[in-house]
């Protein structure tokens, strides 16, 4: 059996990835998704175990001690991380599996998994990324200012990733993504066991 592919997804707030992977799960459900394990509380409207593990800062330490986790990092005194096992699985059982992280959580998780997939999403302009980042009517203009120059950050790091995918129209960034899914299992790195396989069959 083919195994899995594993798709590392990064991109700035304002780039829409919410609505992206909403739409991209709707369409293709067998693809997984990849639950962070997290130390702050839940907020108003999360689920457990929907996007989110919230589990006790020593539990993640745990975890982080036994080399549990593919890439962590720390924001405002909280823990995040990605946990292994759970993408080894999909990886061994054939699936695909897709990880939200941050521009420092791709490079970690390529770091350890080499044969990962990189995808950046990128907003079309500056102008609509501006729009998107200042729409939402509920934060300081210094806020706003903040995650614009967050944003701007990362896409300059765009260039460390495999594929760019940009969101205009979510249809069309959708059916990208499952371009960029399918034509992976062809790549040599996915292909490579069935290869050794073949060979190390051959009659001597």
């Amino acid at each position: 059996m083919n195994k899995g592919g594993v798709f590392v997804v990064a991109g700035p707030s304002g780039s829409g990835k919410d609505t992206l992977f909403k739409e991209l799960f709707k369409r293709k459900p067998e693809i997984k998704f990849s639950i962070s394990s997290i130390t702050r509380p839940m907020r108003v409207g999360e689920v457990e175990g929907e996007k989110y593990n919230f589990i006790t800062r020593e539990k993640f330490l745990s975890m982080l001690e036994n080399d549990e986790l593919l890439e962590y990092n720390e924001y405002i005194g909280n823990y995040y991380g990605t946990p292994k096992a759970p993408v080894i699985a999909a990886i061994e059982n054939g699936d695909d599996i897709l990880i939200e992280v941050d521009v420092n959580g791709a490079k970690e998780i390529c770091q350890k998994l080499p044969e990962a997939i990189t995808v950046f999403i990128m907003p079309p302009s500056y102008k609509e990324l501006k729009r998107r980042l200042s729409g939402r009517g509920t934060e300081t203009q210094d806020l706003i200012d903040k995650r614009m120059k967050e944003a701007l950050n990362e896409i300059a790091r765009a260039t460390e990733f495999d594929y760019i995918v940009v969101n205009d129209d979510i249809q069309t960034a959708v059916d990208d993504i499952i371009e960029v899914m399918s034509s992976s299992r062809l790549a040599l790195k996915r292909q490579k066991n069935l290869i050794d396989g073949v060979l190390s069959n051959v009659e001597s």
